[in-house]
C-alpha cells in the first residue's frame, strides 16, 4: 500500500508546475522537495499515519486539479486592484521583489540617516540621562 502511495504522489510531483520566476517560494518544487523527504526510501518507506497520508494527497490533488476555482467561478480575473493574473505574476516573481526590497532598504537608509542620532549625539543623550536627579 505504502508502494501506491509513493506512485501517487510522484505522478502529482511530475504534473505539478514549477514556476522559475519564484526561486526559493515555488509551492511545485516545495512539494517535491516534502515528498523526496517523506519517502526516503521509496516505494518501501512505511508510512506511520496513511490516513493523513492520504488526506494531504487529496488536498493536493484538489488544488492541482482546481476543483475549487471550478466549483466556486469568479465572474472576472482581476481583483479589486484591476491588475491581470499576468501582471501578478510579474509583481509576484521572486526578481522583482529583490528590486522592491532594494528600494525600500534604500528608503529605510535614508530616514535612518536623517533621523537617527548621530554616536557622539548619542553620548550627549545619555549623559543628560544619566546626570538627571532622581526623584
Amino acid at each position: 500500500m505504502a508502494a501506491l502511495r509513493y506512485r501517487r504522489f510522484l505522478k502529482l510531483c511530475e504534473e505539478w508546475p514549477v514556476d522559475e520566476t519564484k526561486r526559493g517560494r515555488d509551492l511545485g518544487a516545495y512539494l517535491r522537495q516534502r515528498v523526496a523527504q517523506a519517502f526516503r526510501e521509496g516505494e518501501n518507506t512505511q508510512v506511520a499515519e496513511p490516513e493523513t497520508c492520504d488526506q494531504m494527497y487529496e488536498s493536493l490533488a484538489r488544488l492541482h486539479s482546481n476543483y475549487y476555482k471550478h466549483k466556486y467561478p469568479r465572474p472576472r480575473d482581476t481583483s479589486f486592484s484591476g491588475l491581470s493574473v499576468e501582471e501578478y505574476k510579474l509583481i509576484l516573481s521572486t526578481d522583482t521583489l529583490e528590486e522592491f526590497q532594494e528600494m525600500d532598504k534604500s528608503v529605510w537608509k535614508k530616514l535612518q540617516d536623517k533621523f537617527a542620532p548621530r554616536p557622539e549625539e548619542k553620548h550627549k543623550v545619555w549623559a543628560r540621562v544619566l546626570s538627571r536627579p532622581r526623584t
